[in-house]
């Protein structure tokens, strides 16, 4: 009889906290029960008191035990629980393993009532008598969210987040996630909308392998067919990104799609993740033999991107993605096509300079406002006449100007364009532009059926035209993924319908953080909460329902008097971590510019502690045993166990720089809310803690949360 063996998520949690000197043989275990559960080497033996009385628990060695599902009927076969002797055996009493009877979801839970937290005792008496935040739903409704049959009582005894939180190890993941949007007031209906639950006449509550090819069931166990790729999760299993995914993270990634997708994200939710499992889906189902290409903004997220998918990917995949930065994509091709023209990234001061001899003296109006024109109305509406620019829209612009005085200013910007051309130059917009004609003239030896695109909030206008071009409208043809709560250089808003790529119905949002603590997300939430945040297509983006599914401390915040107090402290943090036995790469010391790094390195290499300086050339997998030492700017799409942000300064954080520097008001609340972006962003990069230092005056953005310097 063939079988079927199902290995729990939990499974690989277990093997990296147990002793290095067990590793191999728990491995060794696994690898010999997923060839043949069935086979003398596996001891079964019953467990007294179980929960469950379907477990068993089965002999690693003398002092760890594994805990195994083993069917009375039926041949699938499921490995739950590793861990030792005693403590295996207790997980075993107080855990169950059921099919939802109306998700059809395969649950692990804890069923035993004794082990649930007393709510009413934290409740006042006036909470008491107040009805459950749940009161209006059936338990059949409850049963639909997830929530087990077992504990729908205790559920029914909840009445904010608070509470909810304090059992959340407790539920299954699907039921918490439920129950937590509901709170943060979602509608039921909604909910299970959005999770697309197939309807099914009556579900079959001991059929496991239904349960098991359902995607809820998938986001937590795995039925693995291939000795070679279960070793290879056994050799990294704490990559659980490349296995197990979201019902809604896997229902994005796969399956044909009627058009273009967009999906959103806060940091942490997965969205890169859900990118490279499209891009295998893609590789793997469309017919013929045309490339799948992967772009995004910077060239060093494109390698990381590159790196990862190769884990997921075969080599013959591999062939059919191609993961290339925008910008380096847009060079490459303008080669082939014998372009004349450098390509400038950013604004030539020289030639604005000269430009800039020729604005209007009564119109008073500062340099930056004429750059910032430059960059937020002419080029994103690739302007060339003044006849264009007198019709042109300058919605979100914060200074007023008549039909007359733009024709003042106009001769600005038509000398700035003349001696760029006239020295064979060419701006980044100006090159997309360029290319975009070229391949509308003539696509053919274009080899692409579809086109990824992440952290898609940093590319303009003009990159997503350009992008339209590349592959022709039709099934699967785009997919975009980003979040403009991360935009952080400096584009305008996008709307993607304006640039041909039609997302109507086919857009997405993912709540769920995986990342960062939920302390560590609400902190930095709290930047950016009173801020508008657009959603790529027009409309508006929300942190409603975003969540984090752990727990830890929260961000602290370290004031110094002087520099040289926030360095000592740098170094002492980091000695004691070298002393502890840390991982010395799951540290990242971030500053807002390579100044208040470069200052800090001298220092710490004088005591023997080793940093490795992220760049844009080179991915993060290099110089185990070195702290990482990067710009807020380099770490995006990294994640690290600890991250500490030196120099959190008034005049540093927010940069005077980019801040004072800016025409108007308006240009300086876009300023202050890319800065505000930029400390989003580099919080986020850490997973389980943060610190956030200062020194003299602190950033107005800590201003709440300092205390007193320390001496």
């Amino acid at each position: 009889m063939s079988v079927k063996v199902a290995i729990s998520n939990d499974i690989f949690q277990c093997l990296v906290r147990l002793p290095a000197s067990v590793q191999p043989k728990v491995s060794k275990f696994i690898t010999q029960f997923q060839a043949d559960p069935t086979g003398s080497g596996i001891n079964y033996e019953k467990i007294q008191n179980a929960s469950d009385e379907k477990l068993r628990s089965v002999r690693i060695d003398q002092a760890y035990r594994g805990i195994v599902l083993k069917p009375e009927r039926g041949d699938i076969y499921m490995l739950l629980w590793i861990d030792k002797h005693d403590d295996a055996y207790d997980w075993a009493r107080r855990h169950k393993i059921n099919v939802n009877p109306e998700t059809g979801t395969l649950q692990v839970f804890i069923a035993e009532t004794a082990e649930w937290p007393s709510v009413e005792a934290e409740q006042t008496e006036f909470e008491l008598k107040l009805p459950g935040a749940f009161a209006e739903l059936k338990d059949k409704q409850l049963l639909r969210l997830g929530v087990p049959e077992e504990q729908i009582l205790l559920v029914r005894k909840l009445h904010n987040e608070v509470e909810l939180d304090g059992i959340q190890h407790r539920l299954p993941q699907e039921a918490y996630e439920a129950l937590y949007l509901y709170l943060a007031g979602s509608r039921y209906d909604e909910i299970i909308n959005e999770r697309e639950l197939i309807a099914e006449d009556q579900i079959d509550a001991t059929d496991y392998d239904a349960a098991l090819q359902r995607l809820s069931t998938r986001s937590h166990f795995v039925v693995v067919d291939d000795e070679l790729e279960l070793q290879k999760m056994l050799n990294a299993p704490l990559d659980q990104w490349r296995v197990f995914l979201h019902p809604m993270q896997r229902k994005l990634a796969e399956g044909h799609k009627n058009g273009a997708v967009r999906v959103l994200g806060g940091a942490g939710t997965g969205k890169t993740v859900v990118a490279m499992h499209r891009a295998k889906w893609l590789a793997e189902n469309l017919p013929g033999e045309r490339k799948i290409l992967f772009t995004t903004f910077t060239r060093n997220l494109a390698l990381d991107i590159k790196e990862n998918l190769n884990t997921i990917c075969s080599a013959e995949l591999m062939g059919r993605i191609e993961v290339v930065n925008l910008d380096s994509w847009v060079s490459r091709f303008l080669r082939k096509r014998n372009y004349e023209y450098q390509i400038v990234y950013g604004n030539d001061n020289e030639y604005w300079k000269q430009a800039l001899d020729l604005a209007p003296d009564d119109l008073s109006l500062p340099e930056a406002f004429y750059r910032e024109e430059w960059e937020r109305v002419i080029q994103p509406q690739s302007i060339e006449t003044v006849e264009h620019y007198k019709r042109a829209s300058r919605l979100g612009r914060g200074t007023r100007l008549n039909r007359a005085e733009r024709v003042k200013i106009w001769a600005v910007f038509s000398e700035y364009r003349n001696l760029l051309s006239a020295n064979r130059k060419k701006e980044v917009d100006d090159a997309y532009r360029d290319a975009a004609a070229l391949i509308e003239r003539d696509s053919s030896g274009l080899p692409y059926a579809a086109v990824i695109v992440d952290e898609s909030q940093d590319m303009g206008t003009q990159a997503f035209r350009l992008i339209r071009c590349i592959v022709p409208e039709g099934e699967n043809d785009i997919f975009v993924v980003g979040d403009g709560h991360q935009r952080i250089y400096g584009r305008n808003k996008v709307v993607l319908s304006q640039c041909g790529i039609n997302v109507r119905g086919r857009s997405r949002k993912l709540r769920v953080n995986y990342r960062t603590t939920d302390e560590i997300r609400r902190w930095a939430v709290n930047l950016l909460e009173a801020h508008l945040i657009d959603d790529l297509d027009g409309g508006s983006d929300e942190s409603r329902a975003y969540k984090s599914l752990t727990h830890g401390e929260s961000p602290r915040v370290e004031q110094f008097n002087t520099e040289q107090q926030q360095t000592e402290f740098v170094r002492k943090l980091l000695q004691g971590y070298q002393q502890e036995g840390r991982k010395m790469e799951e540290i990242c010391i971030v500053a807002r510019t390579k100044r208040e790094l470069e200052k800090l390195i001298p220092e710490l290499n004088r005591v023997g502690i080793n940093s490795f300086r992220l760049s844009s050339d080179t991915s993060d997998r290099l110089n185990e045993g070195s702290i990482r030492m990067g710009t807020m700017h380099r770490v995006k799409g990294l994640e690290f166990d600890e991250i500490v942000i030196i120099s959190v300064n008034k005049g540093i954080i927010p940069l005077d720089l980019a801040v004072q520097t800016t025409g108007d008001k308006v240009e300086r609340r876009r300023a202050d809310l890319e800065e505000r972006a930029l400390l989003y962003v580099a919080i986020t990069r850490a997973k389980k803690h943060a610190i956030l230092c200062a020194y003299g005056e602190p950033s107005e953005y800590l201003q709440a949360t300092v205390s007193e310097p320390t001496p």
